[in-house]
């Protein structure tokens, strides 16, 4: 199994300079053009042997992990202190007021609930992200299974799903019943126009929502009919191999018997 060609335990890229050129150093790169030493700091390119093994594809799914998990922590973080403020800052009137008291129960449900999802994906985001940091900023396939990216990816599913769907949708909602409780006792039509305008604005976001996962989950798809179809391939010429193999050993043996 080939592997990336510069790693840092066992696979670091030897780079010396040609005698009488460039002196006694560690530092130039025969073949820098196709690969990059791990002294530069860049991620180095993987061979094209190396695209169709197993930890190739655990190293792009390591890759996914982790850029779900920075989209989730950044989200997650913003959009809960926005809720956090929303809360401290409103003014309610004080009684009596024309804002209905279910107005109010629901404004403070979402808000909550709206805090602890996207709290949820935080915390999630911030216990596995520096474990699968660590791996993948060493840019080695060899240490691939070091990350824990497999083993925990429901948990990166849940805290992705936290983040840009459920806590975008409390999200939406709870702009609605802001502008509910601020507007309803100035005017009625304005906390109206708000529940309005919201209801088309969620039905556009979920359509996009399941567009873009169904498009997601045909992509996957294919993906994996094309492998599976290359491996079937695969497995036909390696049976090919082995018979015209066989078949020349047979020959060379009746050779033999002649002679």
């Amino acid at each position: 199994m080939s592997v990336w060609s510069s790693s840092t335990v066992g696979n670091n890229c030897r780079c010396v300079y040609p005698a009488g050129r460039h002196g006694h150093s560690n530092k130039w790169c025969p073949k820098l053009s196709k690969h990059k030493c791990i002294m530069s700091g860049e991620t180095p390119i993987q061979s094209a042997d190396g695209l169709h093994t197993p930890a190739y594809l655990s190293w792009r799914k390591l890759q996914l992990s982790r850029a779900k998990l920075k989209a989730s922590s950044k989200t997650s973080a913003l959009l809960s202190g926005f809720a956090m403020v929303a809360m401290v800052e409103v003014q309610l009137n004080p009684p009596p007021t024309a804002v209905p008291t279910q107005m109010l129960v629901a404004f403070t449900v979402c808000t909550t609930l709206l805090v602890a999802v996207h709290m949820l994906a935080l915390m999630i985001s911030t216990c596995i992200l520096p474990n699968i940091e660590a791996v993948g900023n060493l840019h080695s396939i060899a240490l691939v299974h070091e990350s824990p990216h497999e083993r925990l990816h429901w948990y990166i599913e849940i805290a992705w799903a936290f983040s840009t769907l459920l806590g975008l949708i409390l999200f939406l909602i709870e702009i609605a019943i802001l502008c509910w409780v601020k507007f309803y006792d100035l005017s009625a039509t304005a906390a109206w126009s708000a529940c309005v305008v919201l209801i088309p604005v969620m039905i556009v976001f979920l359509a996009f929502a399941i567009h873009f996962y169904m498009s997601l989950a045909t992509h996957k798809y294919e993906v994996t009919v094309t492998g599976i179809k290359e491996l079937e391939l695969l497995k036909e010429q390696i049976e090919m191999d082995d018979h015209d193999g066989r078949m020349n050993n047979l020959t060379l043996l009746d050779q033999s018997r002649i002679v």
